[in-house]
């Protein structure tokens, strides 16, 4: 999954930007709400963590211009403020969630991980696809109730494909949703990445049917019932 922070102070962006990272996630940061525009507006992101009050445009303005846009990513306003008032503009300009500063690393990751959850997932924390299960919160792999060892990176790339079960995904589409906007990746990337999925996924159980297949000339599919070229 990929985040962009929208944060002013660069203590707590850092921060949320390490902490993230640490958890498996791809995050971007920037400290000003035109970059934030521009970063929201040309990239795509799973989540926007976007603080209210920003030098150039503050949160509230910025919410309502992406949402203007027609632009759905899942936003989760900061602020130091804690008044009613606030926390209604930030939910009125398009907010789907709001949270008050100083806050628990935890609490910020629950709700990240609520957000994520909502559009194709009706708030489960287990995704399932043919006899391959994910746990979001616990980062447990299990094919036929044998576990599977993944990295952080394989995870993320498991967790995005399980999220769209069926669907053709570009390689362009998993390097922005797996990967942050300053990571070296280049398409072959995503190509060696799948490899080492399909190792641990696929070529250990050889008595299941593959369940990662290519769509040559497109990308990649999952699921066990694919007339495509695993």
């Amino acid at each position: 999954m990929r985040i962009l922070v929208v944060e002013d102070e660069y203590k707590i962006a850092n921060s949320v930007k390490k902490g993230l990272e640490q958890e498996g996630y791809a995050v971007d940061v920037v400290y000003d709400g035109n970059e934030g525009y521009d970063m929201a507006s040309a990239e795509e992101y799973d989540v926007i963590i976007l603080d209210l009050m920003l030098p150039g445009l503050d949160g509230v303005t910025l919410c309502k211009k992406l949402r203007e846009d027609r632009n759905h990513t899942p936003i989760l306003m900061l602020t130091a403020k804690g008044q009613t008032s606030d926390k209604v503009d930030g939910l009125n300009a398009g907010a789907d969630d709001y949270l008050v500063k100083p806050f628990a690393f935890e609490e910020l990751l629950a709700r990240i991980r609520a957000l994520t959850r909502r559009p194709v997932n009706g708030g489960q924390t287990i995704l399932k696809v043919g006899d391959l299960e994910l746990d979001t919160t616990a980062y447990e792999v299990k094919r036929v109730g044998k576990s599977v060892n993944l990295t952080r990176r394989e995870f993320a790339l498991l967790e995005y494909l399980m999220r769209n079960p069926g669907k053709i995904m570009t390689k362009d589409q998993i390097i922005a949703h797996v990967w942050d906007y300053d990571a070296d990746v280049l398409p072959n990337t995503v190509e060696v990445y799948v490899g080492y999925l399909r190792r641990k996924i696929d070529n250990v159980f050889p008595k299941e049917k593959p369940i990662i297949h290519t769509v040559r000339g497109f990308g990649y599919k999952l699921g066990q019932n694919s007339n495509v070229k695993s």
